[in-house]
């Protein structure tokens, strides 16, 4: 994926977009740590967020992801710094259906739009390698279900996913890529 360049008014920030690499994991975990909690504080246990957390952000995990598992990272800059970070990839069942597995935008950078640029940015990464339909999984409770609503993510199907010994109950929501 070529780096991306967003331009902003001068009392905008910029933004650039870019895929991350292995050398970003330290990156990601910082921001990872930054936006974990907050973002599921009111929504499962402190005893779940630290499970999931240890399973997931590790730099083995991340390093797993990135290179086994064919999840694509890309990193948000504002001005120059990381504000946050999506991953996604295809899905093995083929037919053009890719999985935004995570957006996270730092807790102070939220409500600036930076997420739904992210969004784009994996849309259209999505569609230049033959994506048809970007899937995404939400907790049912979690407040950002308007948020995909609003960028066009319909609620598909719902989903109850054991993580160790915890459950993640979501709402599959799909955006068809025109």
């Amino acid at each position: 994926m070529p780096f991306l360049h967003l331009m902003s008014s001068s009392s905008l920030p910029v933004l650039t977009i870019q895929p991350a690499t292995l050398a970003d994991i330290p990156t990601i975990i910082q921001l990872a740590e930054a936006t974990w909690e907050p973002t599921y504080r009111f929504i499962v246990s402190k005893e779940q967020i630290e499970y999931m957390y240890r399973v997931i952000y590790t730099p083995t995990s991340l390093q797993r992801q990135m290179s086994d598992d064919g999840h694509t990272f890309l990193l948000l800059h504002a001005d120059g710094h990381p504000a946050g970070y999506a991953s996604f990839s295809r899905l093995p069942a083929g037919n053009g259906i890719f999985k935004l597995h995570k957006i996270y935008i730092l807790p102070s950078h939220q409500g600036q739009g930076f997420g739904q640029n992210l969004i784009e940015a994996v849309e259209e990464t999505t569609r230049q390698i033959g994506g048809k339909t970007l899937e995404l999984n939400v907790n049912r409770h979690n407040p950002a279900i308007s948020f995909y609503e609003r960028l066009g993510f319909q609620r598909h199907r719902e989903e109850d996913i054991a993580i160790g010994p915890y459950w993640m109950n979501d709402y599959v929501m799909r955006k068809e890529l025109a």
